[in-house]
């Protein structure tokens, strides 16, 4: 539903299924581990789930900004369909990364300035306020910064 809010260009609901689709986030995991239904499988499925949302609420934003639903001035000459291109490269390395470093070995990846949960706050952030085209592109940097974090970090620890 965000996806799709965002193409019409309806920032301020696309912010709240974002937050909606959070909460619902949240409560999976709560209720897998109050009824003590926790299986590695479950955590696969989640982030598979993940990734898919993240496409699909980016996949909306460049749909609506591509036929202008979204209109947002250029940032560094970058329209705005390209810096949510540059935004989900970024979230999909920083989840890539931690996944191989620790099929690899690795041990306490969980680092990085704007793991997923910081990149959706923002992404809301910047649609409530209708600085959407800033809050991507901040993403998009973050998103990156995180990918050398983690990649150093497995250097460390592999």
């Amino acid at each position: 539903m965000a996806a799709f809010e965002f193409a019409i260009g309806d920032l301020i609901m696309g912010a709240v299924f974002i937050m909606l689709s959070g909460i619902f986030d949240v409560l999976d995991g709560a209720v897998a581990r109050a009824s003590g239904n926790i299986t590695p499988f479950g955590g696969v499925l989640d982030s598979v789930c993940d990734r898919y949302a993240d496409a699909v609420i980016f996949a909306g934003m460049i749909y609506g900004s591509i036929n202008g639903s979204i209109y947002q001035a250029a940032l560094l000459q970058a329209p705005l369909w390209l810096w949510c291109v540059l935004a989900l490269i970024g979230s999909y390395m920083v989840s890539y990364t931690r996944a191989r470093a620790e099929a690899a070995g690795s041990t306490s990846m969980n680092v990085g300035v704007a793991e997923r949960s910081e990149r959706l706050i923002i992404l809301v952030l910047g649609a409530l306020t209708g600085y959407i085209l800033i809050a991507v592109a901040v993403i998009a940097v973050l998103a990156h910064v995180t990918l050398i974090q983690r990649i150093l970090n497995a250097k460390q620890t592999l």
